[in-house]
């Protein structure tokens, strides 16, 4: 998506050579014409998917989600990291490793969101290392939902998550892939070798 690659050329910071700052439009301060292009874009990709529900997790990938299920009509449900005195016992519950903070979290839905005859879009702002929607496929499988694809914002395709999520057959969708971090500059995969 150029939008969205002209965007991360334009504001994101690479840091220590491994990680992506885009805080001036996405994971801290939101654009929302920018959030509502992405969740557009999702919704078109995935359109022919009969979709019921969108599933993400705090807190960065709650904006992309909320436009695309916007413009697809349904509920946007995200998975909490710290468990809140208005949920129940009632949750489905797994631990996910964030590569980007280096630790692991419990995340969690209530039941009441998510059920057997759900067919879910999973909605995350960065694919790394695929813990966070491989987290989030945990909890959705513990539901029996069904799992339809997986839209990434933004993905560093140098890192595993991709294949990890593909050898289990999921459509993953990222509309900007980062090929590599060169001398601080963002290189994204080319169009041609997708």
């Amino acid at each position: 998506m150029k939008e969205l690659e002209d965007r991360i050329l334009k504001d994101g910071v690479v840091l220590g050579g491994e990680v992506l700052k885009v805080d001036n439009f996405l994971n801290h301060q939101i654009d929302p014409k920018l959030m509502q292009s992405i969740g557009n874009e999702f919704a078109d990709y995935f359109s022919d998917k009969g979709i019921t529900r969108i599933v993400t997790i705090e807190s960065s990938g709650i904006a992309p989600a909320v436009f695309a299920g916007l413009a697809l009509g349904v509920p946007v449900v995200f998975a909490r990291k710290q468990k809140s005195l208005t949920l129940t016992d009632e949750l489905y519950s797994t631990e996910v490793y964030s590569f980007t903070k280096n630790a692991t979290s419990t995340i969690v839905i209530s039941k009441k969101f998510l059920d057997k005859t759900d067919r879910i879009l999973l909605i995350d702002d960065f694919l790394a290392n695929g813990q966070a929607a491989k987290g989030l496929i945990r909890l959705c499988k513990a539901a029996n939902a069904q799992v339809m694809g997986v839209g990434i914002v933004i993905e560093k395709s140098f890192q595993i998550g991709r294949q990890l999520l593909e050898e289990e057959n999921y459509d993953v969708y990222s509309l900007a892939r980062i090929r590599a971090f060169e001398e601080g500059q963002v290189k994204f995969v080319e169009k041609e070798m997708e």
